[in-house]
């Protein structure tokens, strides 16, 4: 399909974002995995290209841009089979909190470190016995003078050794309302008492630092509080949505690559003396897999063009989260089958799409929590 989402600046950047992926990232993805982390001077190289945080105003050191040029940087790491740098949590998820609630001083203070790459962000909203359900959170922050004194656990955090600003989701004070008891903190990397625990060994995206991480007597100024003390909850809720979002942005643009490649696979590999994609099985599955691709991608821009112009579209971003990650599962999977043993093999771009796709369903909020989302916004 002709998308229209984009205007002739967008594809200019593109080509520029293009160009990046394959000299800074393609070759250095196998060590990135070996690794478990990508090196602090490709973050800033991004940064210098302004692929971090394009739509950050000029006033605080941004390009700016809008939230189209962060779509483009999604859809161009899908391409180059890239989930472990994570460009989207820290453009998309992390910094629009900063950016949104913060006020002049902080914005002053993180943003340009933010879009230059010096500033790598992380989030830590789970715990250990926490996930969806936030405001079941036991991490502290208790008031002392002029500073906040922060103890608990968070796991599972995406950049949490590299990063050098963590936003922690801490209660503040004892209520009987628990979503009024969430604030929101910025805590520097070298604070006394951020403790980075462990880095996590996971099933897929084996490119990203995952680690669990806790917080000792962390004590941090007042002034690193975001927004009001007591508003924290309702400020997750208002970002959760572009997050779920960006995660159907990717999902959708992974599902695109791995077909227009399982296309191109199957018209070399021969079996019984003729390319598999002659075979009618071949065929209809391929089929099947590019209606659900077609059916993905009008879907998705119509909600891109809608949040970029700014309405505030809960059903529909969970919607996006949902059924474009399930759609993603179905067709990688599908897929691989037609590369029958290499598909297997690590090696192969394909059996990476198929580890990394299985977390799409669960982080950003579960899938289940996604229909319950959606049930309400039905009134049922």
């Amino acid at each position: 399909m002709k998308r229209e989402l984009f205007d002739e600046d967008h594809e200019i950047y593109r080509q520029t974002v293009r160009a990046f992926m394959k000299r800074e990232v393609v070759p250095k993805q196998d060590q990135w995995m070996a690794d478990g982390s990508v090196d602090r001077q490709t973050w800033q190289a991004a940064g210098a290209a302004g692929l971090l945080c394009p739509w950050v105003e000029e006033r605080w050191g941004g390009p700016g841009g809008d939230f189209l040029h962060s779509v483009i940087v999604c859809e161009e790491l899908a391409r180059v089979y890239e989930s472990g740098f994570a460009i989207p949590l820290h453009s998309d998820i992390v910094v629009p909190y900063i950016h949104s609630f913060g006020d002049d001083a902080q914005r002053e203070r993180w943003l340009p470190g933010c879009v230059s790459g010096e500033l790598i962000t992380a989030i830590a909203m789970t715990e250990p016995n926490t996930g969806s359900d936030l405001a079941a959170i036991r991490t502290t922050a208790k008031r002392d003078g002029d500073a906040y004194v922060i103890n608990g656990s968070k796991t599972f955090i995406s950049n949490g050794f590299l990063c050098d600003l963590v936003i922690v989701a801490a209660k503040t004070e004892n209520s009987d309302d628990p979503h009024r008891a969430v604030s929101l903190f910025v805590v520097e990397g070298g604070t006394p008492g951020f403790i980075r625990a462990k880095k996590l060994a996971k099933m897929g995206l084996a490119s990203q630092d995952t680690a669990e991480i806790a917080f000792e007597d962390c004590r941090i100024p007042a002034a690193n509080r975001l927004g009001p003390e007591g508003a924290g909850f309702m400020m997750l809720m208002q970002k959760l949505q572009q997050e779920r979002l960006v995660v159907g942005v990717i999902c959708q643009s992974a599902a695109e690559q791995v077909l227009e490649d399982t296309i191109a696979y199957a018209k070399q590999r021969a079996a019984f003396g003729r390319p598999i994609v002659k075979f009618q099985n071949t065929q209809f599955k391929l089929a099947e897999c590019a209606t659900e691709v077609e059916v993905g991608r009008h879907f998705c821009d119509a909600v891109i063009r809608r949040h970029a112009a700014g309405e505030y579209l809960v059903k529909e971003c969970s919607m996006s989260k949902l059924w474009h990650s399930e759609m993603l599962g179905r067709v990688v999977d599908e897929c691989l089958q037609f590369y029958g043993g290499y598909g297997y093999m690590l090696e192969y771009p394909i059996s990476r799409a198929y580890i990394d796709a299985r977390v799409q369903r669960i982080y950003a909020g579960t899938n289940e929590i996604m229909k319950v989302i959606i049930a309400k916004q039905m009134g049922i």
